[in-house]
This record gives C-alpha cells, sequence and structure tokens, in this order.
C-alpha cells in the first residue's frame, strides 16, 4: 500500500548510476581533480561539481585540497571481493531497471518492450546482479537439490552464466554443463575453466546440449519467456535427461509468492512476452513434457518447483 518510503525517489542510486556511466567512478579509483575530470571525460565542470560533492556526503568520494578520490569503504564496496560490504557492480542492473520502468506508459499503449540501449555492459551489470542474487542462497539450494543423488552427477544449468550455481552444484561433486547466450560465455570463459566446469555457449530455444543428464536446473529463467516457450523448453529438458532425472526450476510463483505479481511488470518492460507464472501453469507444461511427482518447496527464501522424468 501507499506509504511516504515507497514514493521517495531512489536518489543515491542515480547518481551512483550515472557516475558509473559516464566513467566518473572509474576515474575516482585514482587521485583526480574536478578539472581533469571535466577535460578527460567531456563533462560539464559545473555538473560534475554538483555530483561529486553529492557522492562525498554520500560517503563515496574524499576530497583533499584539490584532489577527489573514491573513499575506502567505496573502493572495497565496488571492486574487493573479499571486502565485507562488497557488492560489485550488481546495483546498476537496478539502475538500468529504472531506466526501463519510466517507458512504461508507452509500454503500455504499445504492448512492447521499452528500448533497450546496445551496451555490452550491461550483460556484465545483469550477471553481476544475479551473482549477488544468488550467493547466498546457492550453496542451500544445491544441497537441497543433491541430496539424493549420487556423487559425480550430471548436472545441466540452463541459463547459468554467471556460474554462482554451477560453482556450488561443483564443490558438492558433480559434473556442471552450463548453457548460455555467447557474449555471457566470452565474460565467464576463463573462470568457468579454472573451476571445471563445461561452458556451452547456445540458446536455449534452439536447442540444448545432448547429454544424457540426472539434473537440469532452470534459474531465474522461466519468467523472461511466455507460455509456449516454456512449454518447449521442459520438452527439451525431458528428452536431455537420463530415465528418473530431475528438472528444478527456481522462481517466482504467481499466486504464492506477493511479489510476483510486480515482478511481471518488470518482464512486461524488458521483454517480448515474459511474466510470472502459476504453479498450475508449471504443472501443466511440466505434465504435458512427461514430467510427474511435482513439487514446490521453499528453500534459503527462494521457491523452487522440482519434477521427475517418467
Amino acid at each position: 500500500m501507499q506509504d511516504e518510503k515507497m514514493m521517495t525517489i531512489p536518489q543515491e542510486l542515480l547518481i551512483l548510476g550515472a557516475a558509473v556511466k559516464t566513467g566518473i567512478i572509474e576515474a575516482l579509483t585514482g587521485n583526480t581533480t574536478y578539472t581533469d575530470l571535466a577535460n578527460k571525460l567531456n563533462l560539464n565542470p559545473r555538473a560534475i561539481w554538483v555530483v561529486i560533492e553529492a557522492l562525498a556526503s554520500l560517503g563515496y568520494v574524499i576530497e583533499q585540497g584539490e584532489t577527489i578520490t573514491l573513499t575506502k569503504e567505496a573502493q572495497e564496496m565496488l571492486y574487493n571481493p573479499a571486502a565485507p560490504n562488497y557488492v560489485g557492480f550488481s546495483f546498476m542492473h537496478r539502475y538500468n531497471m529504472i531506466r526501463s520502468w519510466t517507458h512504461l506508459p508507452d509500454v503500455l499503449a504499445s504492448g512492447q518492450p521499452a528500448p533497450k540501449e546496445p551496451d555490452p555492459e550491461n550483460t556484465f551489470y545483469f550477471m553481476e546482479a544475479m551473482r549477488h542474487g544468488a550467493e547466498k542462497s546457492a550453496p542451500e539450494i544445491a544441497d537441497f537439490l543433491l541430496a539424493d543423488i549420487s556423487t559425480g552427477a550430471r548436472v545441466l544449468d540452463i541459463g547459468g552464466g554467471p556460474l554462482i550455481y554451477g560453482s556450488v552444484f561443483t564443490t558438492l561433486g558433480a559434473e556442471v554443463t552450463v548453457l548460455d547466450l555467447p557474449p555471457v560465455q566470452q565474460l565467464m570463459q576463463e573462470k568457468a575453466k579454472k573451476i571445471g566446469i563445461r561452458l556451452v555457449p547456445g540458446d536455449f530455444n534452439l536447442g540444448l546440449p545432448s547429454g544424457p543428464y540426472d539434473l537440469a536446473f532452470l534459474g531465474n529463467v522461466c519468467h523472461i519467456f511466455g507460455e509456449k516457450e516454456n512449454q518447449d523448453l521442459f520438452n527439451k529438458v525431458n528428452q536431455v535427461l537420463v530415465s528418473g532425472g530431475r528438472i528444478a526450476i527456481v522462481d517466482m510463483v504467481r499466486g504464492t509468492n506477493p511479489f510476483a505479481a510486480v515482478f511481471a511488470v518488470n518482464m512486461l518492460v524488458n521483454t517480448h512476452n515474459g511474466g510470472t507464472w502459476t504453479l498450475n501453469q508449471y504443472t501443466e507444461w511440466l505434465v504435458n513434457a512427461g514430467f510427474q511427482n511435482i513439487k514446490l518447496d521453499k528453500v534459503a527464501d527462494r521457491q523452487i518447483i522440482t519434477a521427475t522424468k517418467g
């Protein structure tokens, strides 16, 4: 329901996000000056001063005479994975979401998603957000899914490019194959090789690696697509699983998750036919694809639908 806090503009996120997009944050990793920033980044001097002053008041920037740089806390938050306050640039996905949501009136009229900025960095920001969101829940979810599967289980992680779940599956003794789009594969190839994950570039709407697999994992995939695409995907998954193999779907289930309906608006703005789906819809798709023993569980505050290949 409406309250004063809900109506507040996320000013800090918008300021920090703009500083990232314009290159200010990267420039502030070393000592610089207002004049140098304006000349190097081709930005307006008055605008730079106003934004830097705001970043300083928020604790991101320290000013020492003419010299300005990121504070130690900001450096750790953005660049030091070992720091307790580390978030990397995961917040930039929310920044991009806000920019998309401002097109909602046009989306309501056209039914088409908001225009997307052709920026390769946005793929990196999206993956950072997925990493940050999954890191805490991944170990418990992996334990839950592999509890009754022997060591050496063959796992297909569909759309798992950030490698968070794949990494945890690997530490539990699974042989992991991750399928994701080529731009994601290019970003993660080196990391995948180091941790022993087979990374396959491709579009799961067109096909899946042949397997066979004991477990197919779909983490936050189904809300990106419509009913037909999800039905087709479940059909493909069934074909690459061993008899008795399982499919596991982590997503928000409409009708059981209070945030699912709101999140569907994000899919309206950002996809052609994505959304959040009810348990009845998932059940219908899974049964049609040849699955049985369909269950909905809550693990690490995430909803997981599992089913067994019949």
